[in-house]
C-alpha cells in the first residue's frame, strides 16, 4: 500500500468520500485526527516534497489541532523554517 493509499483509508477522513492530498481541509484533518499510521504516511509524502512541507506548516498556523509543535517540530526537522508561536489558537482539546 502507498502513502497516499493509507491516508486514503484514514479514519480522520470519515466525511469524505475519497482524499484529496490538495486539500488544505483535508489535511487539516489527518493532521489533527489521524492515527500514528496516517502521521507516518504523510511524514514519508513530507520529507520527499517540500510543498508538502510548507503547506503542513501554513495548516498548522491557522487550523486548531491536537498537537501543533509535533508537527512544526517535525517540519523543521525536514529542514522547514517554522515559528513555534505560530499556531492556531487552540480547539480546547490542550487545555
Amino acid at each position: 500500500m502507498t502513502h497516499l493509499e493509507e491516508l486514503a483509508a484514514s479514519r480522520a477522513l470519515w466525511n469524505r468520500w475519497e482524499f484529496d492530498l490538495a486539500s488544505d481541509e483535508a489535511l487539516a484533518q489527518v493532521l489533527d485526527r489521524g492515527s500514528m499510521e496516517d502521521w507516518r504516511a504523510l511524514y514519508a509524502l513530507a520529507r520527499n516534497e517540500q510543498p508538502l512541507r510548507r503547506r503542513i506548516v501554513r495548516v498548522v498556523a491557522r487550523a486548531p489541532m491536537y498537537l501543533p509543535h509535533f508537527w512544526l517540530v517535525a517540519m523543521e526537522g525536514l529542514g522547514e523554517a517554522v515559528d513555534l508561536a505560530a499556531v492556531a489558537p487552540s480547539d480546547g482539546m490542550q487545555e
